[in-house]
């Protein structure tokens, strides 16, 4: 399998980073997985919010073009489909099945992603009704994509 995050914006903090290398690590040898950050725009540089939108959007898509067209794209989004990590990893499992082994995770800005990259997803993932900073959705992605690997195979995973 190959997993990719395509995120907005970098993580500046260390303890961010810290923790998205531990779950990185923890995943290679399950997936190939590998993050991609495309930068976020300043609304007010680039004159609302929309436009900001779109333009992320763009870089967003690009990201996803160069991924290629078989790949399996989960937009997270508050209004999506909610699935516990038992869940996740049926589904991942059942798409492999399927013959899918590229998985695209599209983790958007503070204002939301454009109408683009909403087409462009195949399906929509929540972690439930709370917001979470786009930093932290990064860790806990990573967290549960390990989690849904160690359940598929059997392993162990402290619940």
């Amino acid at each position: 399998m190959r997993f990719t995050v395509v995120a907005v914006g970098k993580l500046k903090e260390r303890f961010w980073k810290d923790a998205c290398e531990e779950y990185l690590k923890r995943l290679q040898p399950y997936a190939r997985t590998t993050v991609r950050e495309v930068a976020d725009i300043d609304p007010a540089k680039a004159g609302g919010v929309a436009t900001a939108r779109v333009k992320e959007g763009a870089a967003i898509c690009g990201t996803l073009d160069s991924l290629g067209s078989s790949t399996h794209v989960m937009l997270l989004d508050i209004g999506g489909r909610e699935r516990s990590s038992e869940e996740l990893s049926r589904r991942l499992d059942e798409l492999a099945l399927r013959g899918s082994s590229d998985f695209a995770f599209v983790i958007g800005g503070s204002d939301g992603v454009s109408e683009e990259v909403r087409r462009r997803a195949v399906e929509t993932l929540s972690f439930g009704p709370i917001t979470l900073p786009h930093n932290l959705a990064r860790v806990v992605l990573l967290e549960q994509l390990y989690r849904a690997q160690k359940i598929s195979r059997g392993e162990p995973y402290h619940k």
